[in-house]
Formats: C-alpha cells, sequence, structure tokens
C-alpha cells in the first residue's frame, strides 16, 4: 500500500453516520465538539462556518469544509443570529435527512472515528479546519461525489449504508488532495510531503520495508538527493528528521499489533527491525514512556478508572 493507504488501514477508520441537513429562514444550529473528522459540504444555497475565536467563514455552494478533532460549530444563515443546540434535531427522527424550517440551505455532512485510540496519528498533523471553495479546480472531482453520496441519502435503497460508508472514505481522501492542491507540497505538512516527488518515493521505501534498516544517506541516494539536502527537506514537509519519522512510525505499528495481541513481543521485534526484545522494549519506551509488556494494560486500568475514551 501507498503511505496514506497504510495510515488509514491502521487508524481502522471507520465512517460515522453521513446524513443531510436541510435548514431555512433565519436558523442557526450548534453542533458539539468530537474527537475525529468531520466534513460538510454545501449542496444548495450559502450559510456560515463559525469556530471559537475565528472570524466566520462563508461557505458557498459547491464549498467543502473539513474538521479535524472537531471543536465545537455553529452553522447558520447569520452568523450574529444566536444558535440552537442542533441535538435535539439530530434525535427527532430515525432517518438520515434532518429539516429545519425550510430548505434554503442543504449540506451534507458527515464524520471518521478511529479504533484503538489512533487518531492522534492523523489529527495531529491536519489543521483544525480544512476549507475547499468550489472555485476551485480539485472541487470539481469532490462535487461528482456529493452529488452520488446525496442521492443514496435520498433515495434510501438497498445497501445505502454500506454505499454511504465508501463514498464517505472516498470522499475524505479527495478532500485531502484538494487541501495539498490548493496550499501547496511545503504547506501541507505530512500530507503533502506524499506529493513531494523525492521525499514521497522515500516515505514509501520507508513503508514498504519498515524492518530494513535505513540510514539517512542511503534513502538520499535512492531519491537522488545529497544527505543534507534530504535530511534538511525531509524534515521541512515531515516536521521530524527521517529516522525520527521511521521510529515513530515503527511504534505505530508496534503499539497497533500489541492492542490485537498478534504475536509474542519477540518476533514483534524482529518484525520491525530490531536486533533484540531489549532494543525494541527501548524504543517503545522512549516513544511511549512505558514497557510493551504494561502499555495496553496500564491504559486499560486508566481508562477503568476515568472513564471511556481513554484508550
Amino acid at each position: 500500500m501507498d503511505p496514506l493507504s497504510e495510515v488509514f488501514s491502521l487508524l481502522g477508520m471507520q465512517s460515522a453516520a453521513t446524513s443531510r441537513l436541510e435548514a431555512g429562514g433565519a436558523w442557526a444550529l450548534r453542533f458539539p465538539g468530537k474527537p475525529y473528522l468531520k466534513f460538510h459540504a454545501v449542496l444548495r444555497g450559502q450559510c456560515w462556518l463559525t469556530l471559537a475565536d475565528q472570524p466566520p467563514c462563508r461557505l458557498n455552494v459547491g464549498d467543502t469544509f473539513l474538521l479535524a478533532n472537531a471543536p465545537p460549530f455553529t452553522l447558520s444563515n447569520d452568523p450574529h443570529l444566536e444558535a440552537k443546540d442542533a441535538g435535539p434535531l439530530l434525535d427527532q427522527t430515525h432517518s438520515n435527512i434532518y429539516r429545519y424550517r425550510g430548505d434554503d440551505a442543504v449540506l451534507l455532512g458527515g464524520g471518521f472515528v478511529f479504533q484503538g485510540g489512533n487518531a492522534r496519528l492523523l489529527l495531529d498533523i491536519l489543521p483544525a479546519l480544512i476549507h475547499i471553495p468550489a472555485q476551485e479546480p480539485a472541487a470539481a472531482t469532490l462535487r461528482r461525489t456529493l452529488e452520488t453520496l446525496d442521492e443514496e441519502l435520498r433515495m434510501a435503497r438497498m445497501g445505502t449504508s454500506l454505499v454511504t460508508s465508501r463514498l464517505a472514505d472516498i470522499l475524505l481522501v479527495q478532500t485531502l488532495r484538494a487541501f495539498v492542491a490548493l496550499h501547496g507540497v511545503d504547506n501541507a505538512g505530512w500530507i503533502g510531503a506524499l506529493k513531494d516527488r523525492r521525499i514521497g518515493a522515500a516515505l514509501t521505501l520507508m513503508h514498504g520495508d519498515v524492518s530494513h534498516d535505513w540510514k539517512v544517506d542511503e534513502l538520499a541516494s535512492a531519491v537522488g538527493m545529497s544527505r543534507s539536502g534530504f535530511a534538511v527537506r525531509f524534515k521541512e514537509l515531515v516536521g521530524m528528521p527521517p529516522l525520527a519519522y521511521l521510529l515513530h512510525w515503527r511504534m505505530q505499528l508496534a503499539r497497533e499489533a500489541l492492542r490485537r495481541n498478534e504475536c509474542p513481543i519477540s518476533s514483534l521485534a524482529a518484525r520491525l527491525g530490531y536486533a533484540s526484545e531489549s532494543a525494541f522494549g527501548s524504543a517503545f519506551r522512549r516513544v511511549y514512556g512505558r514497557a510493551p509488556k504494561r502499555y495496553w494494560a496500564d491504559l486499560r486500568r486508566e481508562s477503568n478508572g476515568f472513564g471511556a475514551g481513554r484508550v
């Protein structure tokens, strides 16, 4: 798999319910914060998105936005209106179509949750808000997917839940591609690095053979760069040096394997390129602050003591 697909596979990403919101007249709805990704797209009319401590953002027909680690937000036809809690509206029907005072504005919305506490891997590398305006070239691809998604929601045919879930996954990848196209490789963090011809190739090499004893000069030579130039460019785009990235990716894989109890720690250490179980344990403690054997046991104990959602 390419690195982005591999990250999504590790995350155990699942699409939350996708819905259609119709609103008219004077309206303002407040949505709670959620510890996952949320997207919305405007199919008809226009509205305003308001986040705390940020100026209101006008959304026009065809616009799409993505919220990472979604904070509380308000959608309205006038940012000066007092917002009502959207909870009662969302609870009043078992349908995925919600109606509020009319249909001057129509939006699609949905979210993505992650298994095993892996959300930080993706949420930490994305800006809080990704806004893709309708006039951007990449928005044309999003529009086609949104039209199909809207049709599935309105028609409620056999297999609708499965189809809408898969379309939401596609929409997320398309939004991330549009984000890189809009802001450029240099301003899109790790997601942008995947698009860079040389750094993206280095990431593919590391993900493709995670057990290999990669050296910085070896990676630089493989992608046709000098060692110093490669090291600087990699850190600029990814946010950390190449071998630090490799360490963190290995530990993400280790964390998930331990959660699943896939194999003995000695086998896991060898699979990830460590010569001994002790070397693997030292690397794991460096990233997570505790030994592999204690990691999930401690987190489960903390979760039982302080409430769900800690793991």
